[in-house]
C-alpha cells in the first residue's frame, strides 16, 4: 500500500489530535513564513494558505503563520538555499527546481509517467521511491519534509505563434522549462531549444519572444493570464504530473513542541487528498478560462501517447545520465510501476 493511500488512515488520528486539550503554552508563539512565488489564486497556494490557517487555529494561536505570495521573498529556483539557510521557515518548491541538489527528484520525469494515470505517478512518489528522495532532501536542505506531495497537475506544452497538432510541432522552438534536467532532456527530444527562466518573469519574457513556448500547466498558464502574453497553443499530452514538496527548516521543527510536529503532520495528511482534488478542479476550470481567451487544444490520442512513451523509454539512457539518476531510483521507479 502507498504512503498516500495508507495516510488516510491517519485522518482519524489528526481528528482526535484537534479534540484533544489544548497543546503546553510556551513563552511565545513559533512563527512560520512560508514562501512561494507563484500568484494567490494558484492552486497550491490556495492548498498552504488553507492548511497554514488550519494549524494556527488547530494549535490555539501557539503556531503563528504567513504566507508570501508571487515571489515576494524568494523564487522557487532560490528558495532550496533560503531553507538551508534558515532565511525561510518553509517552503514547497516544485520538485524540478530542487534538482540541482538532490537530482532523484527528477524521478516523475522519466517517461514511464509519460501520459499516464495519476494514481501511477502517486504509487511512486507517495512510495518508497518518494521516500528516497525526501530522505535526501531532509539531509541536504537540512529540512522536515511534512508529509506528501502536493500535486499541481499535468504539465502539457503551450506556444504563441506555433500550432500544435502533433509533438513534431515543437521542433525548433526555443521551450521555457521550469528546470530540471528531465524536462531539458524532454524539450531536447521533442527537437527543441531549453530555456530557463524564473516564473515571476515568464509573461514579460514570453511577450518580447525571448521563447517561443513552454511546459507548465493549465492553472499556472492561466494564474499569469499568459494568453496576454501571446500564448494561443497547447498540445495536451499529460508528460509528467507536477508536484510540490512541502518542507520546514530543522531549525523551525526543532522550535515545535512534540504535540505540535504531531499536529503539522497529521493536518496535512488529513488534507492532502482535499488539496489535489481541488487542484483537478482547478485544472478543469483553468482550460476553460484558456480556451474563452482563445487558446486553441490538441488532446493527444492515447496512440500518439502510446508512441511517444515508448520512443522516450528506448532513448531514456542519456536522460538516466544527465539527470544524475542514481541506480536506486531507477531501479524503485521501475519495481513500483512495473
Amino acid at each position: 500500500m502507498s504512503q498516500r493511500l495508507s495516510r488516510r488512515l491517519v485522518v482519524g488520528a489528526a481528528a482526535a489530535t484537534l479534540a484533544a486539550p489544548a497543546l503546553g503554552r510556551g513563552a511565545s508563539p513559533v512563527k512560520i513564513r512560508c514562501s512561494l512565488d507563484t500568484a494567490p489564486s494558484h492552486p497550491r497556494n490556495q492548498a498552504i494558505v488553507d492548511y497554514m490557517a488550519t494549524l494556527e487555529k488547530a494549535s490555539n494561536g501557539e503556531i503563528k503563520t504567513e504566507v508570501f505570495h508571487s515571489g515576494q521573498l524568494f523564487a522557487d529556483l532560490n528558495v532550496s538555499k533560503a531553507l538551508l539557510q534558515g532565511q525561510i521557515e518553509m517552503a514547497s518548491p516544485g520538485t524540478w527546481v530542487v534538482t540541482g541538489l538532490v537530482p532523484d527528484a527528477d524521478l516523475v520525469g522519466l517517461p514511464y509517467f509519460y501520459g499516464v494515470p495519476i494514481w501511477l505517478t502517486h504509487k511512486a512518489t507517495a512510495g518508497a521511491p518518494g521516500d528516497y528522495v525526501n530522505k535526501q532532501l531532509e539531509a541536504k536542505l537540512k529540512s522536515h519534509v511534512l508529509g506528501p506531495w502536493l500535486d499541481l497537475g499535468y504539465n502539457n506544452w503551450y506556444s504563441t505563434r506555433t500550432p500544435l497538432t502533433a509533438f513534431d510541432s515543437l521542433k525548433g522552438l526555443k521551450i521555457r522549462s521550469a528546470g530540471g534536467a528531465a524536462n531539458s532532456w524532454r524539450i531536447k527530444f521533442a527537437g527543441g531549444i531549453a530555456n530557463t527562466t524564473a516564473w515571476p518573469n515568464v509573461p514579460l519574457s514570453l511577450s518580447q519572444g525571448t521563447f517561443d513556448a513552454l511546459i507548465s500547466s493549465d492553472e499556472s498558464v492561466n494564474s499569469a493570464k499568459l494568453w496576454e502574453a501571446g500564448v494561443k497553443f497547447s498540445y495536451v499530452d499529460n508528460q509528467f504530473l507536477a508536484q510540490y514538496i512541502p518542507m520546514v527548516s530543522n531549525a523551525t521543527w526543532a522550535k515545535l513542541s512534540k504535540a505540535h510536529q504531531t499536529l503539522m503532520t497529521d493536518l496535512w495528511a488529513s488534507h492532502i487528498d482535499g488539496y489535489d482534488k481541488g487542484s483537478i478542479a482547478s485544472q478543469a476550470r483553468a482550460r476553460g478560462i484558456l480556451e474563452q481567451n482563445g487558446v486553441t487544444f490538441h488532446d493527444a490520442a492515447a496512440s500518439e501517447l502510446s508512441t511517444t512513451r515508448k520512443a522516450m523509454i528506448d532513448a531514456v539512457g542519456p536522460l538516466i545520465k544527465d539527470a544524475k539518476l542514481s541506480p536506486e531510483i531507477v531501479r524503485l521507479v521501475k519495481e513500483t510501476v512495473g
